[in-house]
């Protein structure tokens, strides 16, 4: 058994080293394609004739007049319009630029560098899995913003207010892509009201994605991420989606102590576990941004303090940022450069909230 434990163990080191001398080899393919282009050109020059050719060329140019020049030039310049229209109207509707998104997306690997982080990474995976999911984290160009609004109560009551969208089509595929992640696992269909909710988070339309809460619950009264998506997109108000939060924070701890017990028994137990974790931990941090919103600011601060000991991965979360806003309307400083202190060095990538925080100490500092 040990010997084959250890064949096994060697023979993924071997895959392992070999994919990696595999992926470096093919960083430097392109250069020695080149490198190889050039010696074959310059081996076979006599055959193919490169001086007499150059001679043409250089006296077919020599014949061009000013007005080709002047035709290429508006040409370009006008190739150069189109393209910079696309790219305006590409990140008008998706927030993002299409000539990036490619170069990201498709061209970045083929050149050999790091593939682009899935916008999908969950609070907690593995140790092997948290540390990988680190290093693309720490390339990926898009960082989503930790103080997200209430989608029910403040950003439709922008679009209200303005008559405009605050939210790009870019915006809301980054959340429904993270909604997912957080809130659903490959066992979701073996419970009918999460399968349900499944279906719930997949929706683009805010109406329909309600109805299919509303029907969550009727299938199971106490399903935790119904009411989460009530307490998003339905409230109107802090306080409305406070209650509900309120009510999900009931469910999602009923259901968090259930599948820890029960986590060992098969992967697919371990799944829902990770999915409750996740599922709490988003229903408190949520609770805490309502408790600032209403004016309990010491109340948020706890609340923070208490999810950052329980569960001390929770930089993948940016919980801290939120910390770090309460405690600076607080007037906390030494507190905030405490807090900061912890998580300035960390490997993911600055966001403006640390940012700006350490400029404002050091400004302060400076000041006084």
């Amino acid at each position: 058994m040990a010997d084959a434990v250890n064949s096994g163990e060697f023979s993924s080191s071997l895959v392992s080293r070999v994919r990696s001398l595999l992926s470096r080899g093919l960083s430097y393919a392109w250069i020695i394609f080149i490198a190889a282009s050039v010696a074959t050109v310059y081996h076979f020059r006599v055959y193919l004739r490169l001086y007499e050719n150059f001679v043409v060329v250089t006296g077919f140019i020599n014949t061009l007049t000013p007005k080709f020049y002047v035709a290429l030039t508006g040409t370009s310049s006008i190739i150069s319009g189109l393209i910079l229209v696309f790219e305006y109207c590409y990140f008008k509707k998706y927030g993002i630029s299409f000539i990036e998104q490619v170069s990201v997306n498709h061209l970045r690997p083929l050149m050999g560098g790091t593939e682009p982080a899935a916008s999908t990474v969950g609070f907690f995976t593995s140790t092997g899995e948290n540390e990988s999911s680190r290093q693309l984290l720490s390339e990926c160009k898009v960082w989503r913003n930790p103080l997200n609004l209430f989608r029910g109560a403040e950003y439709n009551r922008y679009t209200w207010i303005t008559g405009r969208e605050p939210l790009t089509y870019y915006d809301m595929n980054l959340s429904a892509q993270d909604h997912q992640t957080f809130f659903t696992c490959d066992s979701d269909s073996l419970r009918p009201s999460d399968a349900v909710m499944q279906k719930a988070w997949r929706e683009r339309i805010p109406q329909a994605r309600i109805k299919a809460a509303y029907q969550a619950l009727d299938v199971l009264n106490d399903c935790a991420t119904a009411y989460v998506l009530l307490a998003e997109e339905e409230a109107t108000t802090i306080a409305d989606a406070e209650k509900y939060f309120q009510q999900a924070l009931k469910a999602g701890e009923s259901a968090y102590r259930k599948s820890q017990q029960q986590q060992h028994l098969s992967s697919q137990y371990e799944a829902q576990h990770k999915r409750d974790t996740n599922v709490l931990i988003y229903i408190r941090r949520r609770l805490a941004m309502c408790a600032r919103r209403l004016g309990r600011i010491k109340e948020a601060v706890k609340i923070m303090r208490d999810l950052m000991k329980e569960f001390p991965l929770l930089s993948m979360v940016n919980i801290h940022e939120n910390l770090l806003e309460a405690l600076l309307e607080m007037q906390a400083y030494a507190d905030v450069q405490a807090v900061l202190a912890k998580y300035d060095d960390i490997s993911l990538p600055k966001s403006a909230t640390i940012c700006y925080t350490a400029a404002l100490l050091k400004a302060r500092a400076v000041s006084e």
